[in-house]
């Protein structure tokens, strides 16, 4: 999100609002009325949405509890997703940016922050609750603390803490309360004023239908779906697809959904669609995907991995959000290995994948077509990768679609019901709909953390979800005095060889191992003198070609070499092996920085080589860790 120049930034980051009929816009012509529509602003990355029902019941509760009337109710409230903790959205209602939902880490809760134009609207609304007047003047007052002697009037449902709303002469905002209702006239600091202004904003009048709405945004919408149609149907028309069925990566999400359709929109030809049934998934999100699959006559290949997660889990521990093994065991191998047999023998698969740049950072720059460098033959093509959400459910609903009923229950994404990206707000969400899941799951983490030293409030805060914490998690953690020390030192670095010199069947020979302590940049770090390389995040592995051969490392630590000859192979692995012990035990002693022709390496803030090396190996020649390669992994050899 901190990030600049992303493909983000280059996207228009506003949506409009029509007054006249009370309907966002997706661009600034109304389709219903013609008029232009007031543009408004989002943060990044401006992934807009419908609010879900549970969303909107926690809104009302909300509003209801603070200020003793609910004003959006039966509107139609638009979510935009913004950093926070965790769940943080501003509320967009009427063209307002009302103010922002988010879940409290440090109660677990959902809040409700105003922000000016929404506490405009609400006085403008009449509301009387929570309703300070005060008898200081001016634009200066925004964060300022007033005095119980300028306290005009108050209403009396006022408590010490709470949110309130503010008219100070011709102004009017929201500040937070110091003191009681009772106290407030009292002689000292009573409240302080967080935002205000003179801005006159209201509520509009009209409640919209969503057929309405469709039609607004109808002639935008018809644009993006023609030219997502054309997208799929030029290139599995191309001649190298033309004889292959095409298959659509399908999640049971909203995104897969949209694109399952548009893709039975473009092409004639069979469609077989890829589901990868971890075994952890939601049990609403199964019964959805062969329902839809059988309802609508298309072949579903269904990958199962049953028990894998729980299999792997005493060797890897609780996944994390930098540390997410269980995609590549339990999603993204045995999905691959389908693949593959389909890609035998020089074939092609089209692969149609609902992905979107707005998702998250990592994809916000992703390609309109890629070619997977890990399985030659696969082509993937991205036809709403532009979209936005709101543009995403606006073709579920005018196409009347189901989709997983997860949404409505407050889930934003579809996962695994264990994911360590879910939301903590997600997360509790488990807890209320399926108990039993929730609590199989919190047993283990429990134990885990006995074990690892650290207390029940670990868990119940959501710090085992990373293995290194982000600031604001480390931030949380100290003001919630929670310690986040593991018991025990980090896992030392190691390479076994699991699996010596044998016949590859799609060719050549491979050596497998397993790598410990050592995470996927560390490994890209040092991979360019290896080979030429390619990191996937998504797939959780990084690539290295060399001629001929070449090297897979995963982020769950499997070692992968593939080479013509038995001797190729194990001279490639352990090469691979000195290098990664080589980024991992750097002493930073300089000798290879003086011995480099190109100038190809730094050493701080840690070793990296760049795409300038070439592969000369006076920096390995000269290395004290690749001289001491045997020591500091005894036996290897012996074991290779």
């Amino acid at each position: 999100m901190k990030s600049s120049n992303t493909a983000w930034e280059q996207d228009k980051n506003y949506i409009f609002w029509c007054p006249k009929c009370n309907i966002p816009l997706l661009e600034e012509e109304c389709g219903i009325c013609h008029e232009k529509g007031a543009q408004i602003e989002l943060s990044l990355p401006g992934d807009v949405r419908f609010s879900s029902q549970h969303e909107r019941k926690i809104i009302n509760s909300l509003m209801l509890e603070f200020f003793g009337s609910n004003s959006l109710a039966g509107k139609f409230v638009l979510l935009n997703k913004i950093p926070g903790e965790d769940k943080t959205d501003e509320i967009l209602v009427d063209g307002i940016r009302f103010g922002v939902l988010r879940f409290d880490m440090k109660e677990l809760t959902f809040k409700l922050d105003l922000m000016i134009e929404g506490a405009s609207a609400l006085i403008n609304s009449g509301i009387l609750s929570k309703l300070v007047k005060v008898s200081s003047g001016g634009r200066h007052l925004s964060g300022k603390n007033i005095e119980g002697s300028e306290v005009i009037e108050c209403s009396e449902d006022i408590r010490k803490g709470d949110t309130v709303l503010v008219i100070a002469r011709n102004l009017s905002g929201f500040g937070i309360s110091y003191r009681d209702s009772f106290e407030l006239k009292n002689p000292g600091q009573a409240l302080k004023i967080k935002k205000i202004g003179s801005q006159e904003v209201s509520f509009l009048p009209g409640n919209p239908s969503m057929d309405e709405i469709i039609r607004a945004n109808a002639p935008h919408m018809k644009r993006l779906v023609r030219d997502a149609v054309n997208t799929i149907r030029g290139i599995a028309n191309q001649k190298e697809f033309r004889d292959s069925p095409v298959y659509v990566s399908f999640s049971g999400g909203k995104d897969s959904l949209t694109t399952l359709d548009l893709t039975r929109s473009a092409v004639k030809k069979p469609i077989k669609v890829f589901f990868a049934n971890t075994g952890i998934e939601f049990p609403e999100t199964v019964e959805f995907v062969r329902r839809f699959c059988s309802e609508n006559s298309i072949e579903l290949i269904e990958v199962e991995t049953k028990e894998a997660f729980w299999e792997n889990l005493p060797s890897f521990g609780p996944p994390a959000k930098d540390f997410r093994w269980c995609c590549k065991v339990c999603k993204l191998a045995p999905i691959n290995t389908v693949i593959e047999e389909c890609t035998r023998g020089g074939g092609k698969c089209l692969t149609i994948d609902g992905k979107r740049k707005y998702e998250s950072f990592t994809r916000s720059r992703i390609a309109p077509k890629e070619e997977n460098p890990f399985i030659p033959g696969q082509v993937s093509v991205f036809p709403i990768r532009d979209w936005r959400a709101i543009e995403v459910w606006l073709y579920i609903y005018y196409r009347k679609l189901e989709f997983n009923p997860l949404y409505e229950l407050g889930f934003e994404r579809v996962g695994c019901w264990l994911c360590p990206a879910e939301l903590s707000a997600e997360y509790y969400r488990v807890r209320e709909l399926h108990p039993e899941l929730f609590g199989r799951w919190n047993d283990y983490l429990l134990t885990w953390a006995k074990e690892h030293g650290v207390a029940d409030n670990f868990i119940e805060h959501g710090f085992w979800r990373w293995k290194v914490l982000p600031p604001k998690m480390i931030r949380l953690a100290e003001e919630l005095k929670i310690s986040t020390a593991l018991k025990g030192k980090k896992e030392e670095f190691g390479i076994v060889v699991t699996g010596g010199v044998s016949p590859c069947k799609t060719g050549g020979y491979t050596m497998e191992g397993k790598v410990s302590g050592l995470t996927l940049d560390e490994a890209q770090n040092i991979a360019n003198i290896l080979g030429d390389n390619v990191l996937s995040e998504d797939l959780g592995v990084l690539l290295v070609k060399t001629k001929g051969s070449s090297v897979k490392i995963f982020s769950s630590g499997h070692i992968s070499v593939n080479a013509p000859d038995e001797k190729e192979a194990l001279s490639l692995f352990e090469n691979a092996a000195k290098q990664l012990i080589r980024v991992k035990k750097c002493t930073k002693c300089g000798v290879c920085l003086k011995v480099c022709p190109v100038d190809a390496i730094v050493i701080e803030p840690q070793l990296k080589i760049s795409k300038e090396c070439t592969r000369c190996g006076k920096c390995t020649e000269s290395c004290v860790v690749v001289k001491y390669f045997d020591r500091l992994l005894p036996g290897f050899r012996k074991r290779a």
